[in-house]
């Protein structure tokens, strides 16, 4: 994958922790689904560009499915013709074998596999959970907030419950006819769990930094929340 040029000055900072679904279908509906790849790619380019390592793991290990494979997208195209990257998501860490105090954040990606698998995971909480609480940033766009919905920390209270957040909006859901499919609707059940969340209109770039919680409402948000995820490590 693509470095810095040897003359930009680099911060070192640990490594940010990207985690995928493993989730292939949607639902009953049986479609094939999984991990969207721009709002990897996306994120990824913005890290990794300024010289900010990145690892991967995924819920079961190994390679997960893939959706959104527009390879018209050329940053998409960029790291899909890309050995390192390709053998990168094709051997994942499962998320149960990570070890926590190596990041410096972690990033949920989105894709409707996440709808399923990412909420209530008893990894997610332990990951999550250690590295906000020492000083991590988190970070999850589109679907990916699905992760944060159930997380709770130390105190017993919910991360997300008071933070100003953005995530694939009950609009987008039903744009896309999948209201009936998910097991609920995204930005609903964040509201219920205390996040005050932040809506642009359908398919419209929308990110919310609230202090190191960093979140994005869809696809189009991917980018930006990169970037600001970059500028907070680089700034800290």
């Amino acid at each position: 994958m693509s470095q810095p040029s040897s003359a930009t000055p680099v911060k070192l900072v640990n490594p940010v922790l990207f985690v995928l679904t493993s989730h292939g279908t949607k639902g009953i509906t049986g479609q094939p689904t999984g991990y969207y790849l721009g709002e990897v790619t996306h994120p990824l380019a913005e890290l990794q560009d300024a010289g900010i390592p990145v690892e991967f793991a995924s819920i079961q290990g190994g390679e997960p499915p893939v959706d959104g494979l527009d390879l018209n997208d050329v940053v998409n195209a960029r790291y899909w013709g890309d050995t390192t990257f390709r053998e990168a998501v094709r051997h994942t860490q499962p998320l149960g074998q990570v070890d926590a105090t190596k990041y410096a954040g972690i990033f949920f990606a989105g894709g409707h596999g996440a709808m399923w698998d990412f909420p209530g995971n008893a990894d997610i909480q332990r990951v999550t959970r250690y590295i906000y609480e020492t000083g991590g940033l988190v970070g999850a766009v589109c679907h990916g907030p699905a992760a944060l919905v159930d997380i709770t920390l130390s105190n017993g209270t919910h991360l997300v419950a008071g933070k100003h957040i953005s995530a694939f909006t009950d609009s987008e859901e039903r744009a896309v006819q999948m209201d009936g499919v998910v097991p609920f609707l995204l930005a609903s059940k964040l509201e219920q769990h205390g996040a005050h969340h932040h809506g642009a209109p359908d398919w419209t770039a929308k990110v919310v930094v609230d202090g190191r919680l960093i979140t994005g409402q869809n696809p189009q948000s991917a980018s930006g929340v990169g970037a600001a995820m970059r500028d907070a490590l680089l700034a800290a």
